[in-house]
């Protein structure tokens, strides 16, 4: 069986890249695809030095550092990779991956981390952060979000089946093209977010500092709770707007190595976090070491972090993006605190390992070839785009742990 991974690009390793690591690791002799690829060989390690196909925006000027500005052309590219020898194909796509062309006895199974985020939900805060809300950029900007929305919803009926990365982009997945999908976390490197018991007297955030992170906000916040001690790693566009932000208690420790991030996320009292993700990856690497988790109560943190309604609660949820509600949210955490355990954190934690993401990521299209494969057997086609006009919940795969 011929297998291709097709992904969108790859410039960096973040959250999407380790979701394609485990799938290399499962399929290693899959071919890979994806627009362009200008991986570093320390970050090519991490997929098995594997180097991808890419498309003819690999040779356009500035694609290594300019790739955003040839989105309007990424459809038309990633239509051109040609998958036409290949019985399974699967997308890791947050763009444009999910676009490529199979045939009728080809599995297309697509890895949602989310739909087009500028393009759905998300178009009117993406155009406010680059100031395109009036003028003539701002009118072309939105045409071309136009077109992707509607490039986007046609091409999800090529995918067969949906993989969504939590439930909350299951929920995006079937508001945007009325599909099923089916929900296999993303896999967390808990083992070298190592347990470490002993907490002292500060919190942590730890992010690039763009404007949805919303690091400000949190430095804000403890600039009025001059009693307690924060600690920022990371840096970004938004480091001047946190630097005006900070007071005496804040420290701003820029980027740091590994290192020196796993030695402050094992002490730190709790980590602080105010985003909205799609996942969330770093509130599941501090509870790996038994911190607590004080986070926005949205997207994906919901089914990573246990509140205080919980028996064994691993953090703290607050309901807005505002001061007011971290500081209120802070109180109610040292309030609360002994409640929270290090081992509760630390074993809610390995519910996301990588592990466990190669084993239900396997079995899923293991399972899913067999029913391609039993269609055929009957003359049919074993693609499920007909399922496309339901309203289906997101569902998770029934895979029991020892």
């Amino acid at each position: 069986m011929k297998v291709a991974i097709v992904h969108d690009w790859l410039v960096t390793y973040a959250g999407a890249e380790r979701v394609l690591a485990g799938l290399c690791a499962v399929w290693p002799e899959a071919d890979l695809f994806a627009v362009i690829d200008f991986l570093s060989d320390e970050d090519r390690a991490h997929l098995g030095g594997k180097r991808a196909t890419t498309t003819f925006i690999q040779q356009l000027p500035k694609a290594r550092s300019h790739y955003q500005k040839y989105l309007p052309l990424m459809p038309l590219a990633i239509e051109q990779l040609d998958m036409s020898s290949y019985d399974l194909v699967i997308s890791s796509s947050h763009a444009v991956a999910k676009g490529v062309l199979t045939g009728p006895n080809q599995l297309h199974i697509s890895y949602v981390h989310s739909p087009i985020r500028y393009a759905w939900d998300l178009q009117h805060q993406y155009l406010h952060e680059a100031s395109l809300e009036h003028g003539i950029k701002a009118k072309l900007a939105r045409m071309l979000l136009h077109y992707m929305r509607m490039w986007d919803q046609r091409t999800a009926s090529g995918v067969d089946e949906f993989i969504a990365n939590s439930h909350f982009i299951g929920r995006r997945i079937n508001k945007s093209y009325r599909r099923q999908s089916t929900v296999i976390y993303p896999p967390v490197d808990t083992r070298q977010f190592t347990l470490h018991k002993a907490k002292e007297d500060f919190y942590l955030t730890a992010s690039r500092m763009v404007p949805y992170k919303k690091i400000p906000l949190i430095i804000e916040a403890f600039a009025s709770m001059p009693d307690k001690r924060l600690i920022v790693i990371g840096s970004g566009p938004e480091m001047e707007k946190a630097r005006e932000a900070a007071g005496p208690n804040v420290t701003l420790l820029g980027y740091q190595s590994f290192k020196v991030l796993l030695q402050h996320m094992q002490r730190a009292k709790a980590f602080v976090f105010a985003a909205e993700e799609d996942f969330g990856i770093a509130p599941i690497e501090a509870q790996a070491c038994g911190t607590p988790v004080v986070a926005y109560g949205r997207g994906g943190v919901l089914e990573t972090v246990r509140g205080l309604e919980h028996a064994e609660p691993t953090g703290v949820f607050y309901p807005e993006q505002t001061t007011d509600s971290i500081i209120a949210a802070i109180g109610d955490f040292e309030a609360q605190r002994s409640r929270i355990t290090p081992e509760n954190c630390r074993r809610n934690a390995e519910r996301f390992s990588g592990e466990r993401f190669q084993q239900e990521i396997r079995a899923f299209v293991e399972a899913r070839l067999r029913e391609a494969r039993a269609y055929e057997g009957q003359g049919l086609a074993p693609s499920l785009a007909s399922s496309s006009t339901q309203l289906y919940p997101a569902a998770v795969v029934p895979i029991k742990h020892a």
